[in-house]
C-alpha cells in the first residue's frame, strides 16, 4: 500500500470594516468597506489565486490526474470573489470538475461559533456545505474548522451531521511522541477519521521558505520530497495544510515560491512508494491507528486551554461575548439583513486584529480595530432592538445597549 501526501490549501477572507465612529451609532448601519474589499479580492486574484490555480490545473494534467489537493474555501470568501472575481470561482470550478479535487466542509463565515454556540456552529457548516454543492457540484464530507480547533465533542458533533472525517492539529502534547501520520479516532465519534497537520511540514513551507536564516534554506521541491520519502512505511498519511496566500501574497513571487509549487508534485511522484490523495481518499484507504483524546481543545496554535489568540485579552472576549449574547434576538428577528450582518460579524478574524501582540507592533491598529468593532456592535444591537420593537417581538427597550 502506497503512502498519502494530502495537500490543503486554506483560503479565507474577511469583510473589511469601515472606520465606523461613535457619532455613526444609531444613524449609519452600513458597515463593511466596499471599496477596501474590491482591491483586496483582486491582488489576492491576481498574485495568488490565479497563478496558483493554474500550476494547480497543470501539474493535474502533467501528472495524469496522480496529483490531487484539498481546498477549504470560506464562504465569506466565496461571496466575496461571486462579487468581485467570477473568473476565480470559475477558475475552482475547473480544477474541482477535474476529479482530482476535494472541497472540505466548514463554518460559512470563519467563525468561532464551535465554542461559542453549537447549533450557530451546525447551522454553518451545513449552510457552506450546501452552498459548496451548488457552486461545485461537490458534496463535502470532511470538516476543517476554524483555526483548527478542535476538542473530544466536536468529533461527535460533525459524525452526528453525516460527516466522515475532520482535520485538525496534530498537537504535540496530545500526541505525545505518537506521529501525526496516521488517521486517528475520537472517543465515542463513531467511525469519523481525524486527520493530523503535520505542523513542522506545514510550516517549513508557510513560514520558512524564505527564511535565509534557516538552516535548510534554501528549500527546494526535491529537498522537501527527500523528506517526504524518509518518512518509514508505518506512517500512512502526511497532511500539509497551507494558507493558500503563501503563494504571491505571503511569499513574493520573486522568493522563487511559484516554481516550488510547481516542481514538487514531481518530487514526490518520483518516489513510487508515494501519492497524492484527496482527504477522503485517505479515510477510505487506512483504517484509524490509534486514539487521538482531546477532552481540552486545542488548534492551529498546538495550545491547550480556554486562552487563545482570539480571546487573550478582555477587548476579545468582551466582543467575543457580545455578538454571541445576540444570537437568540437576531434569530428571532427573522430579519435577513441583521441575521447577515451578525453573520460576517462571527469572523475570527476580527478578534484576531485586537490581539495584544499585535498591539505591541501598532497599538493605534489594535485600539482602532476595538473600537470600530465596538460600535458596530453597539449599532447593530440598537438596529436590532427598534426591529423587535417594531414587529411587537420585544415589549421593553434595555437601558443599555453594550458591555463595553
Amino acid at each position: 500500500m502506497k503512502q498519502s501526501v494530502c495537500l490543503y490549501f486554506r483560503l479565507h477572507q474577511p469583510f473589511r470594516l469601515r472606520a465606523y465612529v461613535p457619532g455613526q451609532v444609531g444613524v449609519d448601519h452600513d458597515y463593511f468597506d466596499d471599496v477596501a474589499n474590491e482591491a483586496a479580492i483582486n491582488d489576492l486574484a491576481d498574485m495568488c489565486y490565479l497563478p496558483a490555480n493554474s500550476i494547480i490545473l497543470s501539474n493535474i494534467t502533467k501528472t495524469k490526474e496522480r496529483f490531487k489537493v484539498n481546498y477549504s474555501i470560506s464562504g465569506s470568501l466565496l461571496d466575496l470573489l461571486f462579487k468581485y472575481r467570477r473568473d476565480v470561482v470559475d477558475s475552482f470550478r475547473k480544477l474541482v470538475s477535474t476529479g482530482c479535487v476535494e472541497i472540505l466542509a466548514e463554518t460559512y463565515y470563519n467563525s468561532l461559533s464551535f465554542l461559542n454556540s453549537k447549533n450557530e456552529f451546525s447551522n454553518q457548516v451545513v449552510k457552506h456545505s450546501e452552498f459548496i454543492k451548488k457552486v461545485f457540484d461537490f458534496e463535502p464530507r470532511v470538516v476543517k474548522n476554524t483555526e483548527l480547533i478542535y476538542r473530544n465533542d466536536l468529533a461527535q458533533l460533525i459524525y452526528s451531521l453525516g460527516y466522515n472525517g475532520i482535520l485538525c492539529e496534530g498537537a504535540g502534547q496530545i500526541l505525545q511522541q505518537r506521529t501525526p501520520n496516521k488517521i486517528y479516532a475520537g472517543p465515542n465519534s463513531g467511525d469519523l477519521s481525524l486527520l493530523l497537520r503535520n505542523s513542522r511540514l506545514s510550516d517549513d513551507i508557510a513560514f520558512r521558505f524564505d527564511d535565509k536564516s534557516w538552516s535548510e534554506y534554501p528549500l527546494t521541491a526535491e529537498k522537501f520530497a527527500r523528506w517526504i520519502h524518509s518518512h518509514p512505511l508505518t506512517e500512512h498519511v502526511i497532511n500539509l495544510l497551507i494558507d493558500y496566500e503563501t503563494f504571491g501574497i505571503h511569499k513574493k513571487i520573486d522568493t522563487g515560491i511559484f516554481e516550488f509549487l510547481d516542481a514538487l508534485p514531481g518530487a514526490i511522484l518520483k518516489s513510487e512508494k508515494f501519492q497524492f490523495s484527496t482527504a477522503s481518499d485517505a479515510i477510505e484507504q487506512y483504517y484509524p491507528a490509534d486514539l487521538y483524546d482531546v477532552p481540552v481543545a486545542t488548534s492551529w496554535e498546538d495550545k491547550l486551554g480556554a486562552s487563545y489568540v482570539w480571546s487573550e485579552n478582555a477587548k476579545q472576549t468582551s466582543t467575543l461575548k457580545k455578538i454571541y449574547s445576540l444570537e437568540k434576538q437576531i434569530q428571532n428577528s427573522s430579519n435577513d439583513q441583521l441575521i447577515s450582518t451578525w453573520s460576517k460579524l462571527q469572523d475570527a478574524d476580527y478578534f484576531l486584529y485586537m490581539r495584544d501582540k499585535v498591539a505591541q507592533r501598532n497599538a493605534s491598529t489594535v485600539g482602532d480595530a476595538y473600537e470600530r468593532y465596538k460600535n458596530i456592535l453597539t449599532d447593530l444591537e440598537i438596529s436590532l432592538i427598534r426591529d423587535l420593537v417594531k414587529k411587537n417581538k420585544l415589549d421593553f427597550i434595555p437601558l443599555t445597549h453594550n458591555v463595553y
